[in-house]
């Protein structure tokens, strides 16, 4: 667990604050992903307020023995630790924190210093230890110093409270995910990906055991992003004769041509009776039952190492920054509070409402009421354990439909393309649908060049893309030769704008009435319609590994900036988000228009940094940010201006940002939003069939389905036009804009803090937890 302490006196705009802050961990096993991102974001947002700012190392158990364990931070106390595993200040368990005594010394050790706000980053433990001791915090100061400090204590009649939620197991009842979970399903991955390659070789089953003592997050978000043939959750006990059926299923997949099963099994993992269910019994049982060559993989903490992911690093400067700014705006009547996030911002939950719901799910499944115990984990998890279920257990319908559906690719290849594709053939099958490949996008279509997909099991597909559309007459006839009802198309601004052209063609070819739906692919993030779009996640962080490499060669350089330049077109959100993830000194895109003058002050700024303690300077450059301040121009600029104080170099990091391996979070995504594109495109279909046709032309049968704040929609694609910059090709409105400030701000830039847009405050009742999201 992490604190962070701080007396922080309310304010805005120009007003300063007074205040320190602290940052201890108490983590039950071990520190997280992403905590030093959020030690950073907090230490240097209460910087940037005019808070005085400590840092508290070994968790509780410092903030108990004090001394030197609390020490005051500066700017560049937390220079270059964003891309850190663990924690730079350490965490321990603390008994001595449990008992009253313990809380009166760390009591005393912050009134000492004049520290009133506390910020913890740990678990729910943790966290509910933080409450208990805000709520005595009163009789401690009046009860438990000699009258020597009475002074000082009426000087500090209360503290503030504010969490972070520190955990891989995604445990957390209120926020989408906690801190560490995705870098935790990052390392799954690389190992899943690694252990298939021998497996398919030699033939071999792999049972591989993930964490999740009590929750089986992990577990099943691994299975989905993997297509693992079986996976055990604590949540979801198999049924009785699970071994019979698991067995059949894993011989099933075999007949049918694959070379590989993987059964992924969580560490808490239980039958229906509460015993445990171990890798070691599924693995016997599969060689006893069916004779295969099986091996056990426990990946323990493997899962816990290594540089946590860039949706990591964004998440924990994101709700740092909240954090502080809760803090500010703390009073004596401010309930706890914890920072969550609600799709992509920011929220204040009520601490102890998250506690007792996160209570409510283990209750729950020690009393065996095991479906309430998965609605309690929240809809994100309800919809990860469902897709699963529909996917790894259903079967090929026994009777045709009379409906069809084509899946086509459409733009330049993004990661979780194959994803999106591999699950939405599985579930049109299993629907009944007719489905049909159509190889090189639009010109594909036009030239006939159609396939069907015939086989349920399917493997990893390449599917041709171009951004070409070529003649309505030469689609209009494919598509009534293979009598085509739906297209789902995967692809970037190009397959959305295709889309339009088709629809807005309906008047003059009855054949383009059809159902259609646009799965967003494109790693610039700029289709209409949703705030993420397949391949962004895996390209930010193809980005910021670069990045960081490139960081590291400067090591052993003194005052060096590199500029590099990313790809995105026109929009910003690659240059942005991955400069939030490698904590770059300015980012410089098209959306937020720049002069020479604001160049100018930028290596101003610099030059004075490096003057100082800093080292190395990173800056990024989106590739179409402007006309005529090229990447080469923006060099020479700095060149010649930092000349004596820095040297400069330039790093253009071009399509590798294009490929790579799928995230976990572009795999799921993807698989999700196939499953999800086809069963709304079956019901459509059904709803327009008329006189043995689907006759589909009323706006709302053409959509881009999306993730907009935390809900999965459909929007008509007529709509979204008045909402597009076609010049540009991208968004009229964006949502990251919002991250602008808080770059700026985590950098030192002086700006308006009134810019910045707080968090809402958020219940966690039975019902918010039913509410659709997208993760």
């Amino acid at each position: 667990m992490r604190a962070l302490l701080s007396y922080v006196t309310p304010c805005r705009g120009q007003q300063q604050c007074r205040g320190r802050i602290h940052t201890p961990h108490t983590g039950a096993r071990g520190g997280q992903y992403g905590m030093n991102a959020a030690v950073r974001a907090v230490t240097r947002m209460g910087i940037y307020v005019g808070a005085k700012v400590y840092l508290i190392y070994e968790g509780y158990e410092g903030l108990v023995d004090g001394g030197d364990n609390i020490k005051i931070a500066n700017w560049q106390s937390v220079s270059n630790i964003i891309q850190l595993g663990g924690t730079v200040i350490g965490s321990a368990r603390c008994k001595a924190f449990t008992a009253r005594e313990g809380r009166l010394a760390a009591a005393f050790h912050l009134v000492q210093r004049g520290i009133t706000n506390l910020c913890v980053c740990g678990g729910d433990g943790s966290l509910t230890g933080a409450n208990i001791f805000r709520n005595e915090w009163s009789d401690l100061l009046a009860h438990g110093f000699d009258g020597k400090k009475e002074k000082l204590c009426l000087s500090y009649t209360h503290l503030n409270i504010v969490g972070l939620v520190g955990s891989i197991d995604n445990d957390f009842c209120g926020t989408d995910m906690t801190i560490g979970a995705d870098s935790a399903l990052h390392r799954i991955m690389e190992v899943i990906d690694a252990i298939s390659t021998t497996a398919q070789s030699h033939q071999r089953t792999f049972v591989l055991e993930v964490m999740g003592r009590h929750c089986g997050y992990l577990a099943v978000v691994s299975a989905l992003a993997s297509g693992a043939d079986w996976v055990f959750i604590p949540e979801a006990p198999p049924e009785e004769g699970w071994e019979d059926h698991m067995c059949a299923r894993l011989g099933e997949s075999r007949s049918k041509g694959s070379r590989l099963n993987i059964v992924i099994i969580a560490e808490g993992a239980i039958d229906k009776h509460g015993e445990p269910i171990t890798s070691n019994y599924v693995k016997d049982l599969v060689v006893q039952r069916l004779g295969y060559d099986t091996r056990v993989t426990v990946l323990g903490h493997v899962q816990r190492g290594g540089t946590p992911s860039a949706f990591d690093r964004v998440l924990s400067s994101k709700l740092g920054v909240e954090a502080v700014v809760a803090l500010l705006e703390a009073t004596p009547e401010t309930s706890a509070c914890v920072i969550g996030l609600s799709g992509n911002q920011a929220m204040r939950l009520p601490l102890m409402e998250c506690v007792n719901m996160t209570k409510e799910v283990q209750k729950a499944m020690n009393e065996k009421r095991f479906e309430e115990a998965i609605q309690l984990r929240g809809k994100s998890f309800e919809n990860n354990w469902n897709t699963y279920k529909l996917l790894a257990h259903q079967k090929p319908a026994q009777s045709k439909s009379d409906h069809s559906m084509a899946i086509l690719n459409v733009g330049a290849p993004a990661a979780g393309m194959n994803a999106a594709v591999r699950s939405a053939v599985r579930v049109g099958l299993a629907q009944g649908l007719r489905v049909y490949n159509i190889n090189d996008g639009f010109e594909g279509l036009a030239k006939g060049m159609v396939s069907s997909h015939e086989l349920f099991w399917v493997p990893n597909l390449e599917k041709g893309t171009t951004d070409f559309l070529p003649a309505l007459a030469e689609i209009s006839a494919t598509i009534s030769k293979y009598n085509i009802q739906s297209l789902l198309v995967i692809g970037g601004f190009e397959a959305y704008e295709g889309v339009l052209q088709l629809v807005e063609a309906r008047g003059h070819y009855d054949e383009l009435c059809i159902v259609m739906c646009v799965i967003p692919a494109t790693i610039s993030n700029n289709v209409p319609g949703t705030d993420f779009s397949l391949g962004a996640d895996t390209a930010v962080n193809a980005a910021m590994e670069s990045c960081d490499k490139i960081k590291q060669s400067a090591s052993g350089t003194k005052r060096r900036v590199f500029i590099v330049e990313t790809m995105g077109g026109y929009c910003g959100y690659l240059a942005t988000t991955t400069g939030i993830a490698v904590g770059a000194d300015a980012a410089y895109i098209f959306e937020e228009s720049f002069n020479i003058r604001d160049l100018e002050m930028n290596v101003e700024h610099l030059t004075e940094k490096m003057k100082k303690d800093i080292q190395r300077g990173l800056v990024l450059r989106n590739e179409k940010c402007h006309k005529h301040y090229t990447t080469d121009f923006i060099h020479n600029l700095y060149s010649a201006e930092g000349k004596g104080i820095f040297d400069c170099r330039v790093n253009v990091l071009g399509h590798l940002q294009q490929g790579g391996v799928p995230t976990p979070f572009d795999r799921n995504f993807g698989t999700k939003m196939g499953v999800k594109a086809v069963l709304w495109l079956t019901e459509k279909m059904k709803e327009t069939h008329r006189q043995g046709r689907v006759f589909a032309n009323a706006p709302e049968t053409a959509c881009v389905i999306g993730m907009n704040r935390k809900v999965m929609s459909f929007s008509p694609v007529t709509e979204l036009k008045d909402h597009t910059d076609f010049e540009h090709r991208m968004p009229k409105e964006q949502w990251w804009i919002n991250l602008r400030v808080m770059l700026k701000m985590l950098a030192k830039y002086q700006t308006h803090f009134d810019e910045y847009v707080t968090g809402d405050i958020e219940h966690v009742t039975r019902r918010t937890l039913s509410i659709e999201t997208g993760f």
